[in-house]
């Protein structure tokens, strides 16, 4: 079991929950209707799920149930940004009239607080209230001994039908002397108690932007480094822009695009060198954060002897309703078998694999028809859902987009947060929403409401006749529904309502 560091007493405490030490495996049954390989979300969702509606359910998990998320991803990388933004919001008080905080970040305090409150959630996730739901805990490496049967330390869990939701890890990419330095990825970063005075970040994707952000507004001097030439690249360009500024405000050097990144160790110091812009460059830095790449989690578990063919670089094959293309009786779900790696990702996949693996007879449910959110927790934040601009014209379709500028909202003005912008993808000619991308400082929560009009169908004229809390910055949404609108009053439908106002 990986032990957590610096295993204070928030993380025996933590542990206590998700991998209690006393844990004694149940005796398995003759046969279960589901076992479940993996407690992260999608794991944990399936397990639940499945039990709740009677089924007997066999959970297996060798680490740390709550998986990446609980232990190593979103929630404490959460708290690091919540404490990171209130930093920055104290030094930069003057802005509101008010007078800002001065002094060095308590990084320690920082940290202890994170596992407190990680410790705080881990009830949820823990052995004894999955076993309280009525599931078969194991905790164990699970391995597959043929096509319907699965190994727990010498335990045989016979199933009918079985989900590997094993999750993904981090992975290096293949840089010259790296495997030689000591470098941070997350399933190592929260172990850290005292702040690093310089860190190099390598990966300017979601995670990269997050902790570089958050690492500055402490106080340590980061530089950000990638391949790509500019942050976010899955995102589009102005948004990818706003972000930049926003970290170069806090103090993080971009050096985008880099090539021939090699490391070297010397002593208590990293070494680096780089070509940037034509020019070879050496850094020196006390810690190198990796944040760059994923890896499914698919070794060890004998796929092979359950013929369940999976590919080490993308995970488990399956088709569209998330069932092994080899294995009919086995599903898979969250990481190890999806493009969106997002603990809600995970969580849809768990809700189709239980209606498709327990309700053969019903029509199934397809992992294509989910409309996918997603945010980068940056500082503004960047959340996007559905079609922009580049998939939408690889797809075929044609589209008229709605942008409001956040200089031009109310509560972002009053907030002074108003470097960002709403985008409302609809299909040419229709109000049809088929994507969204907003910038700012709320906007992973502002963008479940276009998410919901997506699924259901709803256009964004009709949001139009939604009222808006004022002020809000979610006006966005109803200033681009007012501008479809203003689009459908046609030159006739003007000269009309110009003679009747004429008439009255």
């Amino acid at each position: 079991m990986q032990k957590l560091l610096p295993d204070d007493p928030s993380d025996r405490q933590l542990v206590a929950h998700v991998h209690p030490d006393d844990w004694v495996n149940p005796e398995p049954k003759l046969r279960y209707h589901l076992v479940v390989i993996g407690g992260g979300t999608a794991g944990l969702v399936s397990a639940a799920g499945a039990a709740g509606l009677g089924a007997k359910v066999a959970l297996v998990e060798r680490d740390l149930l709550g998986g990446d998320c609980l232990n190593l991803g979103c929630v404490p990388s959460k708290a690091l940004l919540r404490s990171a933004k209130a930093a920055h919001d104290a030094r930069s008080a003057n802005r509101f009239g008010v007078p800002h905080a001065e002094g060095d970040i308590d990084f320690a305090e920082v940290m202890m607080q994170m596992r407190a409150l990680r410790a705080g959630i881990a009830h949820h996730d823990s052995a004894r209230r999955f076993r309280d739901l009525g599931v078969d805990v194991y905790l164990g490496a699970a391995r597959f001994e043929g096509a319907d049967a699965i190994d727990v330390g010498g335990a045989t869990l016979r199933f009918k039908k079985a989900v590997v939701a094993t999750g993904a890890r981090a992975s290096a990419p293949p840089i010259p002397g790296l495997a030689d330095v000591p470098y941070l990825t997350n399933e190592t970063l929260f172990s850290l108690t005292s702040l690093p005075r310089s860190m190099l970040v390598v990966g300017a994707g979601p995670i990269g932007v997050e902790m570089a952000q958050a690492f500055a507004r402490f106080g340590s001097e980061v530089t950000l480094v990638d391949v790509e030439s500019r942050v976010l690249p899955r995102e589009s360009e102005d948004a990818s822009a706003i972000v930049g500024r926003a970290l170069d405000a806090d103090g993080v050097r971009l050096l985008l695009p880099v090539s021939e990144l090699a490391f070297r160790q010397d002593g208590d110091v990293t070494r680096v060198s780089l070509d940037v812009d034509g020019k070879r460059r050496e850094l020196s830095v006390e810690r190198v954060l990796v944040a760059a790449g994923r890896k499914p989690n698919v070794e060890g578990l004998g796929l092979e002897d359950a013929g369940v063919r999976f590919d080490p670089r993308t995970g488990v094959v399956v088709d569209d309703t998330l069932r092994s293309v080899t294995n009919r009786n086995v599903f898979a779900a969250g990481d190890v078998a999806s493009k969106f790696q997002f603990t809600h990702t995970a969580d849809a996949h768990a809700r189709i694999v239980i209606r498709n693996a327990l309700f053969g007879l019903l029509p199934k449910q397809k992992a294509s028809d989910l409309v996918v959110p997603w945010v980068t927790y940056s500082d503004p934040e960047v959340a996007h859902v559905g079609h922009g601009p580049e998939s939408a014209a690889a797809a075929g379709i044609e589209l008229e987009t709605f942008r409001v500028s956040l200089d031009a909202v109310d509560r972002a003005i009053l907030d002074r947060d108003t470097d960002g912008f709403l985008d409302v993808h609809v299909r040419a000619g229709s109000d049809e929403i088929v994507g969204a991308t907003m910038v700012a400082r709320h906007a992973g929560e502002t963008i479940s409401e276009l998410t919901t009009a997506i699924v259901h169908g709803i256009g964004l004229g009709e949001l139009a006749s939604v009222i808006h809390p004022y002020p809000t910055q979610a006006e966005a949404i109803k200033k681009a529904a007012d501008a479809y609108n203003r689009t459908r009053l046609t030159p006739l439908a003007k000269r009309l309502l110009g003679f009747l106002m004429g008439r009255a």
